[in-house]
């Protein structure tokens, strides 16, 4: 499934766009999860800072 969202973000307007995958440890349980988004490249380093 990754392959299919990477490759249809490689063609035309889809470049401005980045996936980012955020690990966050949970707070209840102390188990990692996974957030996946597609986001516009300018906001990648902000969405790691966590803003």
């Amino acid at each position: 499934m990754a392959k299919k969202v990477v490759a249809s973000l490689q063609k035309g307007a889809g470049k401005s766009y980045s996936k980012v995958i955020k690990m966050v440890k949970s707070e209840k349980t102390g188990a990692y999860k996974f957030i996946e988004e597609i986001i516009p490249n300018d906001s990648v380093t902000d969405y790691f800072k966590g803003k």
